[in-house]
């Protein structure tokens, strides 16, 4: 049996895009920037006769600063996400009627967060400022998910990810403004989660070969859509190393429950090319717990010599 192309997948997947697009619609709650933002604690810089920014004046450590730039440079490419994402949806019916939808929700995050920061003075807007001219102009470019299977699979464990980084963040600040603030925007994107990862529960039953190598590739190659902007590495690296999103986190809270609810390992379905693919996901999943225990071990180290430099210099 032939593939079905990509006019034939969303033609037999709309169905359950209007499924999922209605159920989105019922239970997303609508929410507005401005009321999550403490306006009475900002006050104006140089150019309209006021302070500029000082180190000084933020009340997050460098781990927040690091996980809030981060979060809120990743929500800033929302342009780049759309164009991708409109490449492999159609642009009429439910799916157009999503990919607007989803683009206008997701730039509410950028918006709340770049307005608490700036209010806040909780990193340098300059610096934020740069930044972002920097990612926008790169842009997301991804190669290897090319087809709408590869798509909809990257975005259902993406925004699991940014969910789980986003909840995680808002302890991290400290602060209860940005704490309620963050979990908003989780709650927002574990709905997109169940969006797309339904898409590819239902592309699993219609085409179970195509959909769990898609997944196969997508999972054992996976990054997040930040990994092109200025400083990822040394901050996703901060994050990781202070439990806001690490390899463990990535495997246990967000790989391993998709994988579940498709139920992935528990499927009769599959031909011998749908075999190898599921082989191959199972060899990278017992890697990737091998992987997660070292990090573990080595993140125990680090924090142990540096609570030690701590006491040391308290003496």
């Amino acid at each position: 049996m032939s593939d079905l192309t990509q006019v034939q997948l969303l033609t037999e997947l709309e169905p359950a895009a209007e499924k999922e697009l209605n159920r989105h619609l019922s239970l997303a709650r609508d929410w507005h920037p401005h009321d999550y933002v403490p306006w009475d604690e900002g006050r104006n810089f140089a150019a309209m006769g006021g302070d500029d920014w000082d180190p000084e004046q933020s009340r997050l450590d460098p781990v927040a600063k690091a996980a809030m730039t981060l979060n809120l440079l990743t929500e800033d490419n929302l342009p780049s996400y759309h164009r991708e994402i409109t490449e492999y949806f159609s642009p009429d019916g439910a799916w157009g009627t999503w990919v607007g939808r989803w683009t206008a929700e997701e730039n509410r995050h950028a918006i709340v967060m770049r307005d608490y920061l700036v209010v806040t003075r909780g990193v340098d807007p300059v610096a934020l400022e740069n930044d972002r001219m920097t990612n926008m102009t790169k842009g997301a470019h991804s190669d290897d998910l090319s087809g709408l299977l590869r798509g909809v699979a990257y975005v259902a464990v993406q925004e699991l990810g940014t969910r789980v980084s986003h909840k995680n963040t808002g302890k991290a600040c400290n602060d209860p403004v940005a704490d309620k603030m963050l979990q908003r925007i989780a709650a927002d994107e574990n709905l997109h989660m169940i969006f797309y990862r339904n898409i590819c529960a239902a592309a699993l039953d219609l085409a179970p070969d195509q959909a769990v190598e898609a997944i196969t590739g997508v999972v054992t190659n996976f990054d997040m859509p930040g990994i092109g902007m200025p400083n990822f590495r040394k901050m996703s690296l901060m994050m990781a190393k202070h439990g806001i999103y690490d390899a463990r986190q990535h495997l246990d809270d967000v790989v391993w429950p998709v994988l579940r609810k498709w139920r992935i390992f528990e499927r009769d379905d599959f031909t011998g090319r749908g075999e190898k693919a599921r082989d191959e996901l199972a060899a990278w999943l017992e890697q990737a717990e091998l992987d997660a225990r070292r990090f573990e071990e080595q993140r125990d180290r680090f924090l142990a010599r540096e609570a030690a430099k701590r006491e040391k210099a308290s003496a």
